[in-house]
């Protein structure tokens, strides 16, 4: 409707941001009505969302026209604002960061390099920083999840963890019922999308390539790879941050250094 109403493309995209950003304004609401303590980074959010996404678009045409190699800085500056975002909700945990970084640039450099150099990922700029921004942003999610169940976790059963220590137990044989329970936590959302492809999802880009013309069993076929290399990325990033995580929850002394009051 609002393309039969509006024929400047500029106007009819401001158009159709203004109704989106109303019907986030109109949750915002909600959240504020419920208490939720949310509707500060909604706004946050929504504003730098719209903004970051329109300054990228003109980012695309210089990037996508330059040499190969300017990938790398580009995806290292994804992983490294990745990095920053995983942990802004994560407190008291040592190294945080650095963890959060080391996860990240593992599992989505590993996934990207070695998917360009087998030519699983087309080695050209159009096809590795789009599907390179994909898994990162898959990998900052789940280490996100897991930091946080984590932290949770060590913080609801001080006791139980304490009185492990105290029996003797090695600090990684005690926080490993809560490790595993951190990593199935952070992995549900990725393993569900594997899952429903097809069913409950249709990704864009593969309904994209179908009425572009391309072969349906290829479109299918590598809309399979994106998905399983973004989960690929996803686990090799939080199996890394967990092992690197739970030695920094102990002092030297093997003391447990979150505490129950950290709870909530």
């Amino acid at each position: 409707m609002l393309a039969n109403w509006i024929e400047d493309q500029i106007l009819l995209g401001a158009a159709q941001a203004g109704l989106t950003m109303t019907a986030a304004l109109l949750v915002v609401l909600v959240t504020m009505r419920l208490k939720l303590g949310l509707q500060k980074e909604i706004l946050i959010g929504l504003v730098r969302g719209l903004g970051q996404i329109v300054l990228v678009g003109f980012l695309l045409i210089i990037i996508f026209s330059a040499n190969l190699w300017i990938a790398v800085p580009v995806i290292l500056g994804m992983i490294i604002a990745a990095s920053v975002m995983t942990i802004r909700r994560i407190h008291n945990l040592n190294n945080a960061l650095w963890i959060s970084f080391l996860g990240i640039a593992c599992g989505s450099g590993l996934v990207i390099t070695v998917m360009t150099l087998l030519g699983v990922i087309e080695q050209e700029l159009t096809s590795i920083i789009p599907i390179g921004s994909m898994m990162v942003y898959g990998a900052m999610n789940a280490n996100a999840l897991m930091m946080e169940r984590f932290h949770a976790e060590l913080a609801s059963h001080v006791g139980q963890v304490e009185a492990g220590l105290s029996l003797g137990a090695p600090p990684d044989r005690v926080v490993q019922p809560y490790a595993r329970r951190a990593v199935t936590a952070a992995l549900t959302p990725n393993v569900n999308g594997l899952q429903s492809l097809g069913i409950v999802w249709i990704p864009g880009a593969m309904a994209g390539m179908v009425l572009s013309g391309e072969n349906p069993f290829y479109a299918g076929f590598y809309q399979f790879v994106v998905s399983g290399s973004i989960f690929v990325t996803a686990a090799i990033t939080v199996l890394i941050s967990v092992v690197l995580l739970r030695k920094q929850v102990f002092s030297k002394a093997d003391q447990l250094l979150i505490r129950a009051e950290e709870r909530g």
